[in-house]
């Protein structure tokens, strides 16, 4: 996917509202989509100051969840898609460490969706590790089109 691709499927992932019971929803969502395909990932959905949801599916490592945290600070801090920041990045030829954000802390590879309320901007981040980083990508955008469906939004 490209940056206008990815940018264009962004604008389209914008939710009426989100808390924690929505988390929650959210998270079982992608938690049966990911058991449905038997899929070894990680699942996590969080602030900038709090986990909302968590979940290691069978198969997945506690490498998943580092990657996981990963990812979700580069969502937070760029306030876009980590896939996107990556190929942001790629396009210019440069890398998170530009920007001074410690490869330990920060991954602009996919996985990491942020999660967009209309008139609040972004409120959380969404993340699944344990897949080619594209993958992980599709499969929150997958979740977050379906908790849409399922409040009535069209997706």
């Amino acid at each position: 996917m490209d940056t206008a691709e990815l940018e264009a499927e962004a604008a389209t992932l914008i939710l009426p509202d989100f808390d924690e019971t929505t988390a929650l929803k959210l998270g079982s969502i992608l938690v049966d989509l990911a058991l449905a395909e038997k899929l070894p990932v990680v699942i996590d959905i969080r602030t900038a100051n709090r986990t909302l949801f968590h979940a290691g599916l069978p198969g997945s490592a506690p490498l998943n969840d580092l990657w996981a945290l990963r990812k979700s600070n580069t969502a937070l801090m760029f306030q876009a898609p980590s896939l996107l920041v990556g190929a942001r990045n790629r396009a210019k030829g440069q890398t998170l460490e530009r920007d001074a954000l410690p490869a330990a802390q920060y991954a602009d590879n996919g996985g990491a969706v942020p999660i967009m309320v209309a008139g609040a901007g972004l409120v959380a981040v969404a993340t699944v590790s344990g897949l080619p980083q594209v993958e992980d990508h599709k499969l929150v955008v997958r979740g977050i089109k379906a908790l849409q469906a399922a409040q009535g939004q069209i997706s």
